[in-house]
């Protein structure tokens, strides 16, 4: 039997392509709770670094998870995460967490953690998800489906205003390579190549989509 989801708006696409301007945005203009699912699986790597366990150790990751205390809550309208009754939204930038998530996003028992956690939202709440796989594997039947993409020049550009430290062609052969649900285009998404575009733009340009699939802005 298939669960029974709210309205689901899913915008992937690589890292520093404006996924989480435009997701934030777009959810405020709509009035839709925001999720960043990058967050969640940050969250989940700063605390198995947290128990000392190697990003490569599956079973050890595995049994650690099977004892935390993960909980997915609302506030302002946007997703926010505690594991074990620690916020750990200050360390999701750390150097250690860019270095080790797109290792720890890779393993099975963590997508599945994540999309269980994104799931719960969407049986209570029309949400904006931002992610990798969002509209391919997470949410595949929901219509309103976006892949945000810019230059590689552009998204170092603003990697780098933003002082962060990823190698963005690092983590685009990790996210694309991965055997589980890879970095991929869903075959009904809407593409838009932010290079060029403000954020307010592609704003427009995805709620101009919306309002011609018949969904009330």
């Amino acid at each position: 039997m298939r669960e029974k989801f709210h309205r689901v708006i899913a915008i992937d696409g690589p890292a520093a392509s404006g996924k989480s301007s435009v997701a934030r945005g777009l959810a405020r203009r709509l009035g839709f709770v925001y999720v960043n699912s990058g967050a969640i699986y940050r969250a989940i790597t700063w605390h198995i670094l947290q128990k000392k366990i190697h990003p490569e150790e599956n079973e050890r990751i595995a049994g650690a998870l099977q004892t935390a205390a993960i909980t997915c809550y609302l506030q302002d309208n946007e997703s926010r995460i505690l594991i074990d009754d620690v916020d750990p939204g200050e360390h999701l930038r750390d150097d250690c967490v860019n270095e080790n998530v797109a290792g720890v996003s890779q393993f099975p028992v963590v997508r599945q953690i994540v999309t269980k956690k994104l799931h719960e939202h969407a049986q209570s709440h029309d949400l904006i998800v931002e992610g990798r796989d969002i509209g391919s594997v997470v949410f595949p039947d929901t219509p309103y489906k976006f892949y945000l993409n810019a230059s590689p020049e552009v998204r170092l550009q603003r990697r780098a205003a933003q002082g962060g430290r990823d190698e963005i062609t690092i983590r685009d052969r990790a996210d694309s390579s991965r055997p589980v649900s890879p970095l991929v285009i869903a075959k009904d998404a809407h593409v838009i190549d932010t290079s060029r575009l403000t954020i307010q733009q592609v704003i427009n340009e995805i709620v101009g989509v919306l309002e011609k699939m018949g969904l009330r802005t």
